[in-house]
């Protein structure tokens, strides 16, 4: 290294001109300070080092999940985060029993719960942790990948193993960002299904009791109502997605075509760079408050969006009139809170609009009443078979322009009264796969056809 004045750290910096100059100067600089024992001017260097070391451990993918957990876990743990007592898990499976009986009136779906579960929200975090990475490292692999393409080509020959470690620096902003939204998240989730994403391990209906205690208290309705209806919740989510297999990798599909259909606004995230102090530990996290990524809408970004919209409206107003149908009898507060979780998932929480506006996946089924409205009228016309017979394929699912005309929706389909089992198998057969070379032929040479 020269010992020539001029060759300070702005003359060493790969970097100069790009969106990286000002993180590497003050580096540099911080560095060279450091090692000429210059006293009182680097303040909180260890800090800076060991959230540096943090960063910079070796993991798989571009995003530390290490760094995602335990940020999530600090977040959450900003108020008081107890593990559940015995008497709440046996409350939670009482609740969870009973509803999967009363959704046996209401559905011809079997359970889909093999066991209950309450959870902390640090236990939430932990089990829905394997989901999030394959929800978030699509969008992730979008961002640290357009941040190394923001180098011109002769800063990154210049640079060489430095890339390396840019890399990892960025997939641990992102780490800490998800960190923070998910850690957020926690604070408000009421169970495993409650964004409409099976974010738990299958089979496994689980709700967090000091969350639906804390919803339960801005209600004027008691406890345990509150708790028997969201088990009724989670338990039809349960059901839904054991029942229909194909629904899973639907929507996690819709939410990867998303992330690799993610444009990076490299302006926006330049300006970011250049604003951090990197002698300053804390203006890092500062800077992800407010959203690091400007994730401007591509086309195929905003097709996948809207197919995760409309599928998640289409699962949300699926449970919604389920659960509608088996408490219409039988639970007097069921409609005021039917009305106040259709107005929280369709506005979404604080939590849930700071992960959006971090991480820039909106989750809201924007037309859950419409979805709602038009399971209900299906089920009026051609009873619960011809409701849930939908689900058998993606390509029957209502589209946008069916929530458009939620009554319209198969308005000129068979009634049950005229409609045979053998009829309605046939009918599904024909819409998945066409019809049978037998029947093409009967139909092209019959004089009658």
């Amino acid at each position: 290294m020269s010992n020539d004045p001029g060759d300070g750290p702005d003359e060493q910096n790969p970097f100069k001109g790009t969106p990286f100059e000002q993180l590497f100067s003050g580096l540099a600089g911080g560095m060279a300070g450091g090692m000429a024992g210059a006293g009182g001017g680097l303040p909180d260097l260890s800090a800076l080092m060991n959230q540096m070391q943090a960063f910079m451990q070796p993991h798989d993918g571009p995003v530390n999940w290490a760094v995602v957990t335990d940020m999530a876990r600090k977040v959450s743990a900003h108020e008081p985060d107890p593990t559940p007592t015995q008497a709440q898990r046996d409350a939670v499976a009482d609740a969870v029993r009973l509803a999967d009986h009363w959704l046996d009136d209401a559905t011809d779906f079997p359970s889909g719960v093999t066991t209950t579960a309450a959870w902390s929200r640090a236990d939430w975090i932990v089990e829905t942790t394997d989901v999030w990475k394959r929800l978030v490292e699509p969008i992730a692999g979008s961002a640290v990948g357009a941040l190394g393409n923001a180098l011109p080509e002769e800063a990154r020959a210049i640079a060489g193993p430095l890339l390396g470690m840019i890399g990892k620096a960025t997939g641990a902003m992102v780490a800490s960002q998800v960190g923070q939204g998910v850690g957020a998240l926690s604070s408000e989730v009421l169970g495993a299904s409650d964004i409409g994403l099976p974010l738990g391990p299958d089979g496994k209906a689980a709700l967090l009791p000091g969350n639906v205690e804390k919803f339960a208290a801005e209600l004027d309705v008691s406890t345990d109502d509150v708790l028997l209806y969201l088990a009724l919740r989670e338990a039809a989510h349960q059901r839904l997605f054991a029942n229909v297999r194909w629904l899973r990798e639907h929507l996690i599909g819709a939410v990867t075509a998303y992330g690799e259909g993610i444009e990076i606004n490299t302006a926006g995230i330049e300006e970011k760079l250049r604003e951090i102090d990197p002698t300053n530990p804390m203006a890092m996290q500062s800077a992800m408050e407010g959203g690091l990524f400007d994730l401007a809408k591509s086309p195929a970004q905003q097709a996948a969006l809207e197919r995760l919209e409309i599928t998640l409206a289409l699962v949300e107003g699926w449970v919604d009139e389920v659960v509608s149908q088996a408490t219409e009898t039988r639970m007097p507060t069921a409609a005021k809170l039917q009305e106040t979780v259709r107005r929280r998932r369709a506005a979404g929480g604080p939590a849930e609009q700071t992960f959006a506006s971090l991480v820039g996946l909106e989750l809201r089924p924007r037309r859950l009443r419409d979805a709602s409205t038009l399971w209900g009228s299906l089920r009026t016309r051609q009873g619960t078979e011809g409701r849930d017979g939908v689900w058998m394929h993606p390509d029957l699912l209502p589209t946008a322009a069916d929530l458009d005309d939620p009554l319209g929706f198969r308005e000129d389909a068979a009634t049950p009264e005229s409609l045979t089992d053998e009829d309605f198998d046939a009918g599904l057969r024909e819409l998945l796969d066409g019809p049978s070379d037998t029947e093409a032929t009967d139909a092209t040479d019959s004089p009658d056809e």
